[in-house]
């Protein structure tokens, strides 16, 4: 566990102006305290930002040994929010993650007392979830969409802020069961972290083979987070830039006209409308992170790749071709310039 400094006093009921502010000096503080622990992957510390700041849930996608799991706890504590981390396995049950009631003494007599599971936490790590059965991954499905879980006919509310971010390893697919797409589509991103490069993986290796880490300052609150995600639905968009999102979650669905035909080849399934409703609120977010109350088209751009690459589904003549996710999401980018 990530040692850490003092955290900052109660902050007052912040005015939207403040908040804005906030954010927007926020981005390098947070890369800076994250950076003591985690060496490069701006790209998806940034991505994973804007999914919080956003409200929504992360899935995470990378190879073993690439410290997904150091990553997100150490973005817990930044955020100063409460963290489990859930590992999922073959043989997990629902009621390993939501809870169960069991029988306690009482001066009373016995009696039946819930004890929460895991997901009871602002921030929750489903490591390797496409490991476990359809039945314990749609365990989440409520939480994800309501904030909320039910035990034994009780409808019993998760603290907040909260968020779900799910790893799963895209190698040593066997025995795993894939994610239905309706799940899929619960998750506002899907974040890539690849191999790093020469220069960071030496300073990974002589930083973990060395002393102890500098210890992770804690920059905000749960209470400022949520204040965070009011004022990003605030943020003002032109409906240009609106519609060019609907046209790209659009384009990517086949067998519709004026789709491209490269999309009716290649794709099986294409995005809906809650792709469109991610690119449009992780521009927002996006915008205020890099200092602008406006959102352009280079955010939307931005957002194309983690927004839709878990909500396009390529067909078997794609796969035989090679074409993957990301070269259809380049092409509809490209076509719709």
């Amino acid at each position: 566990m990530s040692d850490l400094t003092d955290s900052p006093p109660a902050v007052a009921a912040l005015t939207e102006k403040e908040v804005i502010e906030t954010l927007a000096g926020a981005r390098e503080k947070i890369i800076a305290e994250v950076g003591k622990v985690i060496v490069g992957q701006t790209q998806v510390i940034d991505e994973m930002l804007i999914a919080l700041l956003s409200g929504g849930h992360c899935l995470i996608t990378g190879a073993p040994g690439l410290a997904k799991t150091l990553l997100v706890k150490t973005v817990a504590d930044v955020f100063d929010l409460s963290f489990h981390r859930i590992q999922f396995t073959p043989d997990l049950m629902p009621s390993d993650i939501t809870g169960t009631e069991i029988l306690e003494d009482s001066p009373t007599g016995r009696k039946l007392v819930f004890k929460p599971g895991p997901v009871f936490a602002n921030m929750i790590l489903a490591d390797e979830i496409n490991r476990t059965p359809p039945k314990t991954q749609a365990s989440l499905l409520e939480a994800m969409q309501e904030h909320q879980v039910t035990v034994a006919g009780n409808t019993l509310h998760l603290p907040e802020p909260f968020f779900v971010l799910a790893t799963q390893n895209p190698i040593e697919m066997e025995g795993t069961y894939p994610l239905p797409e309706a799940q899929l589509d619960r998750f506002m991103l899907n974040i890539v972290i690849d191999y790093l490069s020469e220069d960071d993986e030496v300073s990974v290796v002589t930083r973990t083979t060395g002393g102890k880490p500098e210890p992770v300052q804690r920059l905000f609150h749960g209470p400022q987070l949520q204040a965070f995600h009011g004022v990003v639905k605030k943020v003002p968009i032109a409906e240009d830039v609106a519609r060019f999102a609907v046209k790209l979650s659009a384009a990517s669905r086949p067998g519709r006209p004026g789709v491209p035909d490269f999309v009716n080849e290649w794709v099986s399934w294409g995005a809906g409308t809650r792709a469109s409703q991610c690119l449009v609120l992780g521009g927002k977010t996006r915008a205020l992170l890099h200092g602008r109350a406006h959102v352009t088209l280079e955010d939307i751009r931005a957002m194309a790749h983690p927004v839709l690459r878990h909500r396009i589904l390529i067909n078997y003549r794609a796969e035989a071709e090679g074409v993957t996710v990301g070269k259809v999401i380049d092409r509809l980018l490209e076509t719709l310039k």
